[in-house]
């Protein structure tokens, strides 16, 4: 249980609550951003919105796995994010996004040794320390994105690169 303690650890710190590798997470990023600000498009960049849908998107796809579930999420329905026109719609799409990722760890948090290295549905995939460990480092790719748009937002934006 050390391992999936451990990796439940490093999925929270990038989404939730952790400092250490970017010195800010997900919800520290989003948390002060409204409605506007995240449906903002910058040049041919997505939106953080589209971002926090598309990781969303994954995290519960590889949830529903973890739950019992079939592996259903199609990449090219990943950033298909419904209109936000609202901070209610904003804020509902985080309020997801973080339910999400805390359920995600929690089903980390309860494997084996043995289902980590078990075979994530089919063998083609990986085992599923490969998928949540590919997890992590999605949610940080992204996260230095949303980091990076935020700042260009907040700065005036760029028309184009």
């Amino acid at each position: 249980m050390e391992n999936s303690l451990q990796l439940a650890t490093r999925f929270r710190e990038v989404l939730l609550d952790g400092k250490w590798i970017a010195n800010t997470n997900l919800r520290d990023q989003l948390s002060d951003l409204n409605w506007t600000e995240a449906t903002k498009k910058v040049s041919s960049l997505n939106t953080i919105a589209a971002l926090s849908y598309h990781l969303n998107y994954y995290i519960a796809g590889v949830l529903q796995v973890f739950e019992g579930g079939a592996l259903e999420i199609r990449d090219k329905y990943s950033f298909d994010l419904p209109p936000i026109e609202s901070n209610e719609a904003w804020e509902k799409l985080l309020n997801t996004l973080w339910s999400n990722a805390e359920r995600f760890a929690a089903q980390v948090e309860l494997m084996s040794n043995p289902q980590l290295a078990a075979a994530f549905v089919d063998p083609k995939y990986g085992n599923y320390r490969r998928n949540i460990e590919g997890m992590i480092e999605h949610c940080y790719y992204h996260l230095g994105q949303i980091v990076l748009i935020k700042k260009m937002i907040r700065a005036g934006g760029v028309t184009s690169f």
